[in-house]
């Protein structure tokens, strides 16, 4: 379900399910505050939609079952982030199915800020699937912000012996 956007600036933020989103959508509700700037949460699904879904007619009801997904999966962060949609900001939901990259940098445009979060990802994350937050910040027209998901307090990284090692470096007395 995809509402009218709003015209003028606007605050886009990328929401899915990972603590790295939720932290950015905390700070896309501040920053929309702050500039009082209307907010468009977009979700975006990665199912595998069939290039012509004119051909499967399955393929309509799938597409339209997971845009209903994305809606729900921006309820519920929404919900996990500030207690629901914010009564004080002109919230926008907007749902996808496809590239979140590419969807994210074909809904901003020049003036609007664009908001994502990045966490923490593994090798094989790494390999297999492209980062939303690098697309976006290599291919859109306007003003991306990225969101790091802030390390965890007993994250053996922070403390000082650990500070400036690596991996693969070898213990020294």
């Amino acid at each position: 379900m995809e509402q009218d956007l709003p015209g003028g600036a606007r605050l886009i933020v990328g929401v899915d399910e990972s603590p790295a989103a939720r932290w950015a959508l905390a700070w896309a509700i501040g920053a929309a505050r702050l500039h009082r700037m209307a907010l468009v949460a977009v979700h975006v699904s990665r199912a595998p939609v069939h290039p012509f879904p004119e051909a499967l007619p399955v393929q309509h009801a799938v597409r339209a079952g997971e845009e209903a997904r994305c809606t729900e999966v921006i309820t519920s962060v929404f919900e996990d982030v500030a207690g629901g949609v914010p009564e004080d900001v002109r919230t926008f939901v907007v749902g996808r199915v496809g590239d979140p990259g590419y969807h994210l940098v074909d809904l901003a445009r020049e003036g609007d800020l664009l908001v994502l979060g990045r966490g923490r990802r593994g090798l094989l994350s790494r390999i297999f699937l492209p980062s939303t937050s690098m697309y976006c910040a290599r291919h859109a027209r306007t003003t991306v912000v990225i969101v790091q998901q802030p390390s965890p307090p007993d994250d053996p990284e922070l403390s000082g012996e650990q500070r400036g090692r690596r991996f693969w470096s070898r213990r020294h007395p």
